[in-house]
């Protein structure tokens, strides 16, 4: 495609990435798309729960993580709007001359609707961008959107995509997966000072059980080893368990920065929530992308590369119980040359198959396919 593009993007946040992993490929897939050529706009609503919560972390967060963005992704630029301050207004005057809209699943249904009732006026084509769980776990929210004004739906996952062409009733439905931006996600030269890093938040309770048999439980026989979480949403008593199991909690990572923590470990440790690992096999999430992009050595507990993205027991390799988690990450730790290969292998099939430059192409052509 030729063509220059005017894509806008409605996400929830763009600035801040607290307890909202989408972000990563979000900005990933935008700043590729304006580096192949294409005029991108950000929008994000004033106030966002992500934000609001990353100010709570302390009074400078806000205005690191805007610099960081900024130096990270100097050809984005985000505008701010108030959903519930002539909005519509904002957005048609926004949006004129526009060719495709993306709007992320995390968006109020009001804004999405605004933006919908201007699509024959102005003449874009707007796509539901779906990188979250819900249409499985909570499918009344996701019913909540007027799906059939949209011209189509992007879903991080091949059993996702089914709920809406099945069970929704969504004709022009694309697999979308997420992607590693690879211009901010690499192996770093850093000295390696931690042995295991788990990066990931606590949530709902519903991996609480998953994290007690292939976190927890294997860190309690590595005491003499450097055993690092990092996320949010830990509760008190979350904290005290990770704290009796050897565990050094370490809070809010900015994602930004998670590239650095990821070289700095010998192994990385990914924990799916049950529906990633059970109904919703195929999806890896984000987390599996930004690892082997840094060149992590990746042990998982058990989930289904159902969609073939990956080369499991190569490109990482997977422990079926918390005995063998434990097992593999000592086997792991002392074998420097099973590291080095596994390592290796993950970034090629990342840098094969899954940057934020691949899904920007993928996007391109769904654009021709809409018309535009």
């Amino acid at each position: 495609m030729t063509e220059r593009l005017k894509i806008r993007i409605f996400a929830h946040s763009w600035i801040s990435d607290w307890n909202h992993g989408n972000a990563h490929f979000l900005r990933g897939l935008a700043y590729e798309l304006t580096r192949l050529g294409h005029e991108v706009r950000c929008y994000e609503a004033h106030g966002s729960w992500s934000l609001t919560n990353l100010l709570q972390e302390g009074p400078q967060q806000g205005s690191t993580a805007y610099r960081n963005f900024s130096r990270a992704f100097p050809t984005l630029g985000v505008r701010f709007y108030d959903k519930d301050d002539h909005f519509t207004e904002f957005v048609e005057e926004e949006l004129r001359g526009s060719d495709v809209v993306l709007i992320h699943e995390w968006n109020d249904p009001e804004v999405m609707k605004s933006i919908l009732s201007l699509k024959k006026k102005l003449g874009f084509r707007v796509l539901l961008h779906d990188t979250h769980h819900s249409a499985y776990t909570e499918p009344e929210q996701i019913l909540r959107f007027p799906l059939r004004s949209f011209d189509g739906v992007l879903a991080f996952g091949e059993a996702i995509q089914q709920i809406y062409k099945k069970a929704f009733g969504i004709d022009r439905t694309w697999t979308f997966h997420e992607a590693a931006d690879i211009a901010n996600f690499r192996p770093l030269p850093v000295e390696k000072d931690t042995d295991v890093i788990w990066i990931g938040n606590w949530g709902d309770e519903e991996r609480t059980s998953e994290l007690e048999e292939f976190l927890l439980g294997p860190a309690e026989t590595l005491r003499n080893r450097n055993v690092v979480v990092h996320g949010v949403r830990y509760p008190m008593e979350a904290k005290s368990r990770l704290d009796s199991s050897g565990i050094q909690f370490r809070g809010y990572l900015p994602n930004l920065e998670a590239p650095t923590a990821y070289s700095r470990s010998m192994v990385s440790l990914h924990v799916p929530r049950r529906f990633y690992a059970n109904g919703l096999g195929g999806i890896p999430t984000i987390r599996v992308f930004e690892a082997l992009a840094c060149g992590a050595v990746l042990v998982c507990s058990p989930w289904s590369d159902t969609e073939g993205l990956f080369r499991p027991g190569e490109d990482y390799v997977v422990a079926d119980d918390g005995q063998k988690m434990g097992a593999l990450i000592r086997d792991l730790l002392r074998d420097e040359g099973a590291r080095q290969q596994i390592s290796r292998n993950g970034l090629e099939t990342i840098h094969k198959r899954h940057t934020c430059t691949h899904r920007a192409l993928q996007l391109l052509d769904i654009c021709e396919e809409l018309g535009k």
